[in-house]
């Protein structure tokens, strides 16, 4: 049995001695979850609930490479609670489970109670959208102003409580294939305690085997085991999937005078700062919502498929908020943290196939966000209870559990979840996400304009019965058009109160990585001369302005005669895990590894 792995940690590993690698200690379980997100915990809920239902037992692990469960969670976030309502029933009548968030975590979940949308002028002004112009799918009561990462604190705690093993700092750097079988049989997480050249230090210690009859994947967008298993299993290629495009999520989170706030206030906008004419064809937004006691969630999200490579969503952002009707929400306040994270944007058509022998694909693993409600939180959670459904089905069916002989039964019965798409399909992931499958494309063919009158079309009138599928065929990457054909724009200093350098905000992400460790982000080893001759003498170099934590520069090489040679320097101790880099740069140049497990951004209120 050979580990699915990246090359250069092979590399690495082998370096230090000529004899093979100690072998990895092994723990098999029936159920294991790679991900503590929504989808996750939800997944790994579900299947203790089934156990309870049936009166059956299966272990079940969740594993996640944040140092804390909820710690790498990131969004908006107004939470449409309809699949945690399906989850917990009996929490749902009374809005229950808002008391119990607040008891468990300290956090308020602030129903909304006043939902706006605005366009934005570059000129400082602002035209609301009354809302019945509005797509349905962008009406908010009901829903909640909450924080994500204090949710999945939340729901980490009710897993917990039905039996669940929760492991948080366990980064799963390769995925198990069986070469006989083809099947997926579990993770392998990241050696520790080597250093940057690869050569293990006195902490050194071999990754763990963590085996399981099931293996789902919910790390959420762009997650690097999900993406690995796309290509091994060819899951874009069947039924002629369209490439995945993403956006760039960068949220503050500000304190404000609790006099100031307006607990229950969604704003959302279009217009300034991205878009300045009805034909512009960046696509992306703003949110701002007041979260009580004393909260301001504001963010803007930004199309990676945008053209120009001058842009810098960084600093849209940090320009967003100077403007008036923005501004006035934030005067007076501290802003207390910092983060960025890509979120999927192909929606429908870019849905891979779900499912391979030992495992599957859940929530943002797979793509179920919706950009047009832009929400994708409670589609991972009701993809989580699906597959979890199928795979107990699967597993209750079977003799020998895992939970009563502590042993992996043989490989050849490693089973392929077929139920879990048909599930899919006959849900309400499948009917929502449908009804909008061509907005995002309307948008980068038509601009902000003609992207607005086709959406309101399809959520009105066709809800994505139109006779008609508008593709796309290229990332986001090769949407980027060459540094000459655009003009750089514009971006104010920061004054240090409202507006801030990319460095100071960064330590509001609290993001730490031991410095002495293989770097984990790796230009490709066939694209190694793309920095060079592609990246910076065609796009300008576009990495130093799209990642949002500071990570690529380019610096004077003094080992070249050349004058003004340039060479590309990696900073990854300053990485968010937002996964921008391995979407955007020219050709995709950057595989996107796990660091040692617990490094990363550190959120409490995101």
């Amino acid at each position: 049995m050979t580990p699915f792995a990246s090359p250069p940690r092979r590399t690495a590993i082998r370096s230090f001695s000529t004899e093979s690698p100690e072998p990895r200690e092994s723990m098999p379980f029936d159920v294991l979850i790679v991900g503590g997100g929504p989808a996750g915990l939800a997944a790994a809920i579900r299947l203790k609930q089934k156990c309870q239902e049936t009166d059956q037992d299966l272990s079940v692990c969740v594993i996640d490479k944040g140092s804390e469960i909820g710690s790498h969670i990131l969004s908006g976030n107004v939470f449409d609670p309809k699949a945690l309502h399906e989850l917990f029933p009996d929490l749902a009548q009374d809005e229950s489970w808002t008391q119990e968030l607040m008891e468990a975590v300290g956090s308020q979940a602030t129903p909304v109670s006043d939902d706006k949308f605005m366009i934005l002028t570059e000129q400082g002004g602002s035209y609301t959208i009354p809302n019945f112009a509005l797509p349905p799918q962008l009406h908010n009561h009901g829903n909640y102003i909450i924080s994500l990462s204090q949710l999945c604190r939340w729901l980490a705690t009710k897993a917990e409580d039905l039996g669940v093993e929760i492991y948080p700092g366990f980064a799963a750097s390769e995925v198990l294939i069986d070469d006989e079988t083809g099947a997926c049989y579990g993770i392998a997480t990241r050696d520790v305690g080597l250093g940057k050249d690869g050569e293990p230090k006195s902490t050194y210690e071999r990754g763990v085997e963590l085996q399981a009859r099931q293996t789902l994947f919910a790390e959420g967008a762009r997650g690097s085991c999900s993406e690995h298993l796309m290509q091994h299993y060819n899951l874009r290629q069947d039924g002629n999937v369209a490439p995945q495009t993403y956006g760039l999520g960068i949220k503050e989170v500000w304190q404000i005078p609790e006099e100031k706030c307006q607990p229950g206030l969604v704003q959302h906008t279009l217009g300034f700062p991205l878009q300045q004419s009805l034909s512009d064809k960046v696509f992306g937004g703003s949110f701002l919502y007041h979260q009580a006691p004393d909260m301001v969630l504001v963010g803007l999200v930004i199309g990676l498929d945008y053209a120009n490579p001058h842009l810098n969503p960084y600093q849209e952002f940090q320009r967003f908020k100077t403007h008036p009707a923005i501004k006035e929400h934030l005067e007076g306040g501290t802003c207390v943290s910092y983060g960025a994270r890509v979120l999927n944007e192909g929606g429908f058509h870019s849905i891979p196939k779900l499912t391979f022998p030992g495992g599957a694909l859940l929530g943002c693993s797979a793509g179920f966000l919706n950009a047009v409600k832009i929400k994708g939180s409670h589609t991972a959670m009701k993809s989580g209870m699906l597959a979890a459904e199928s795979a107990f089905d699967a597993l209750a069916s079977q003799e020998d559990p895992v939970a009563e002989t502590g042993e992996m039964p043989s490989l050849s019965l490693q089973q392929e979840l077929t139920s879990y798409p048909k599930a899919i399909e006959n849900s309400w992931i499948h009917e929502e996400l449908y009804q909008v499958r061509n907005c995002h494309e309307a948008f980068a063919r038509w601009g902000v304009g003609g992207g607005l009158v086709y959406s309101g079309l399809a959520t009105h009138i066709t809800k994505g019965r139109e006779p008609w599928t508008l593709e796309h065929t290229k990332t986001d990457a090769e949407k980027t058009e060459p540094a000459e054909e655009h003009v750089a724009p514009h971006y104010p200093p920061p004054d240090g109160k409202l507006t801030f350098d990319l460095l100071t905000n960064l330590q509001r992400s609290g993001t730490y990585h031991a410095e002495d460790q293989p770097i984990h982000l790796r230009v490709k080893d066939d694209l190694q001369e793309i920095p060079s001759t592609v990246s910076l003498p065609k796009f300008g170099g576009p990495e130093q302005r799209f990642c949002p934590a500071a990570v690529y520069e380019y610096v004077d090489d003094e080992t070249k005669q050349e004058e003004g040679a340039k060479k590309l320097v990696i900073n990854s101790q300053n990485c968010i895990h937002c996964k921008c880099c391995s979407i955007k740069m020219p050709q995709e140049y950057i595989e996107w590894t796990v660091p040692e497990g617990g490094g990363g951004p550190q959120y409490q209120v995101m």
